[in-house]
């Protein structure tokens, strides 16, 4: 059995905290069993540990999450990366061709794909070999693991068994889905046996293979990642799953949650406030996250989440979050905050001249024994004010030391990288005609490496 976790998602149902590059599942907002905040992907990684399933575990995600996804998992992270942002189709043929050609992963080897940000308790994932089971026995295309319902849920999908199938068989075999009924249609549909879809499913590695040779799409992972752009952005559901004539659904009778949108994330966060601020006695049910340093004060109000970054301020009713993306379709912010591999930054400033010049700010922060890329840009300058900490710089193949008080000028197409010795604290001042992220072109990611080009 391989479990492929996939990690996308736009950022914006969780707002401000959440933007395009740190998606839900990345806010460190939960608590783990020592009390450490941890992000719901930490989550998931700690259970498929404790489960002893990490060495079957490889997670898909698009190639702007890697570098937050290696922050927070680890650099051994078996990574499918996305060449660009399509659906959960494409997504996952691109998994199945890496199983197929770079790992030799037999045909008949059960594939079981599940969403990173699942909010379950650790015995879910002894389910999952029963969907492995229900594949055996049942001859189906596909197996799901649906849910028990607890209330009759207007936000959920539904798995829609056979009415002869019985709780006390293993599986059920599947006649239909309904997506987010009314409640008194999902009343009547829980009264049948229905169950709610979670978005775990499993497959033989040949289904998926075969159905990209009768579309006529490529097997071997390089060339789907050249044609990658081509492929029909399409979701897996209805490329997929729709169309299977055969599928069984394991129930699972435990926890389940969907934590997409602040009421339900803040149903699971035991602390009220998280960062700098106040809550008045007379204020019930409300919660704060505040990354900003400058504190809130909540007085008065009920049933209301305050959260703050340095993407923006949300103030709402909790009952109402749901409806944040929507509010947020247009926006083209670019992120002001992001993780990394080596650490984060956060924006600081951005202003825009008459003469065309772009001056942004930045904090950054690189954890002790991490390096940033060897790298250059063009289409900006850079002047670096080292706050806190020892590092090494790397600048044009020459290599000096750098501490708390050290400014350097980069100028463009210079070749630099730094490692932090301690804690390392920067405030970078970019100044040029179109400041983006994407001017950047990286040379080597691994110190010894870049070490090694200095000396020659």
């Amino acid at each position: 059995m391989k479990i492929v976790l996939l990690s996308g998602g736009s950022g914006k149902r969780l707002w401000p905290l959440s933007n395009d590059s740190r998606s839900k599942q990345f806010l460190k907002v939960l608590k783990d069993p020592a009390g450490r905040q941890e992000s719901m992907i930490q989550r998931v990684w700690r259970q498929i540990g404790e489960a002893g399933l990490r060495e079957h575990a490889y997670v898909a995600t698009g190639k702007a999450q890697v570098e937050i996804i290696s922050g927070q998992l680890g650099n051994d992270i078996r990574l499918i990366a996305e060449p660009e942002r399509r659906d959960t189709f494409p997504a996952i043929a691109l998994a199945a061709t890496y199983l197929y050609a770079m790992e030799g992963v037999s045909l008949n080897e059960t594939i079981v794909v599940m969403p990173v940000d699942s909010y379950v308790s650790g015995d879910f994932f002894r389910q999952l070999e029963r969907l492995e089971g229900a594949l055996e026995t049942s001859g189906a295309d596909l197996a799901l693991i649906g849910v028990q319902p607890t209330y009759p849920s207007e936000k959920y999908g539904y798995i829609l068994p056979y009415p002869e199938e019985g709780s006390d068989r293993p599986f059920a075999r599947v006649r239909g889905f309904r997506e987010k009924p009314g409640k008194e249609e999902a009343e009547a549909m829980i009264r049948e046996a229905a169950l709610w879809n979670c978005g775990v499913f499993a497959f033989k590695l040949d289904l998926l293979i075969n159905i990209l040779i009768a579309q006529e799409l490529p097997i071997h992972y390089e060339e789907m990642r050249k044609r990658y752009g081509s492929l029909p952005q399409i979701s897996f559901d209805y490329e997929v799953v729709e169309k299977a004539n055969r599928i069984a659904a394991v129930r699972y009778d435990g926890d389940w949650k969907d934590l997409g949108t602040w009421n339900t994330l803040t149903e699971e966060i035991d602390t009220a406030l998280i960062g700098k601020g106040m809550i008045s006695e007379r204020t019930k049910n409300a919660h704060v996250i505040n990354e900003l340093e400058v504190p809130i004060a909540v007085l008065g109000l009920s049933d209301v989440i305050v959260a703050a970054s340095p993407d923006g301020i949300l103030v709402a009713d909790k009952a109402l979050t749901p409806l944040v993306k929507e509010m947020l379709k247009h926006s083209e912010q670019r992120p002001m905050y992001e993780e990394r591999r080596w650490g984060r930054y956060r924006v600081l400033d951005y202003r825009t001249y008459p003469d065309g010049r772009e001056v942004l700010t930045k904090w950054i922060f690189i954890a002790s024994g991490r390096n940033l890329s060897y790298q250059y840009h063009s289409l900006r300058d850079e002047v670096w004010t080292v706050v806190a900490g020892r590092g090494s710089v790397v600048l044009d193949g020459r290599q000096l030391a750098v501490s708390a008080g050290d400014v350097l000028l980069v100028p463009k197409e210079a070749r630099h990288s730094v490692r932090a010795d301690t804690d390392l604290e920067i405030v970078e001042v970019q100044t040029g005609t179109l400041l983006i992220e994407e001017d950047i072109v990286r040379l080597e990611l691994e110190w010894d490496e870049i070490v090694q080009l200095c000396k020659t």
